[in-house]
């Protein structure tokens, strides 16, 4: 897995959860403390490790866990304006997740995102499906679907599915786009003051 997985794994634990937290999880899977470096390839089952020593202790489901993972990342600027070049509506950013692989890896060559296809199934409705041999990437593309609908104003009920199957599929329902005023953006970067 590509150590910017592991990191923003590593990220999300230590700024949702504390530092004591990350510490205990590096521990337990024999991670050093000051934990991945963004740029280096790590081996598939250490990521797991890491997923699953932390939803142990937390408690939690590791799809619930994943799933907030994805909400912390649309949370980190770069990567929530690179999603929101997907279009001016929330609707226009689902139809623009086909590409968004190929955009990532404008910024990141080798890093290795599951294929997504979003299906039209009636206005309104759709369903993305997440194509990697990765279990997980379902369930955070949940939170980021999640996430960017608040950021967008737009009221949707999202569906994670069971991610027992692949690819994992993600049920969106589309209910009103103009629900609340949504995050501000503009296309030009904000001026540091």
């Amino acid at each position: 897995m590509h150590g910017l997985v592991n990191r923003s794994i590593q990220c999300f634990l230590r700024d949702t959860y504390g530092g004591d937290l990350w510490a205990a999880v590096a521990a337990e899977v024999g991670v050093a403390p000051e934990g991945f470096e963004a740029l280096m390839q790590y081996d598939d089952p250490l990521t797991d490790a890491v997923v699953d020593a932390a939803a142990r202790q937390l408690g939690k489901q590791r799809e619930a866990l994943l799933e907030d993972v994805g909400i912390y990342l649309v949370s980190l600027e770069p990567l929530r304006r690179l999603l929101r070049f997907g279009g001016a509506s929330y609707e226009d950013f689902l139809h623009s997740l086909d590409e968004l692989p190929d955009r990532a890896r404008l910024a990141v060559p080798d890093l290795d995102l599951p294929d997504l296809t979003l299906q039209a199934i009636v206005p309104g409705r759709f369903r993305l499906d997440c194509s990697s041999p990765r279990p997980g990437f379902g369930a955070v593309f949940a939170g980021i679907l999640r996430a960017m609908a608040d950021d967008y104003g737009a009221l949707v009920l999202i569906d994670a599915g069971s991610g027992a199957a692949l690819p994992e599929t993600v049920g969106i329902e589309l209910l009103d786009t103009a629900f609340s005023a949504g995050r501000g953006f503009d296309l030009a970067r904000p001026e540091a003051i």
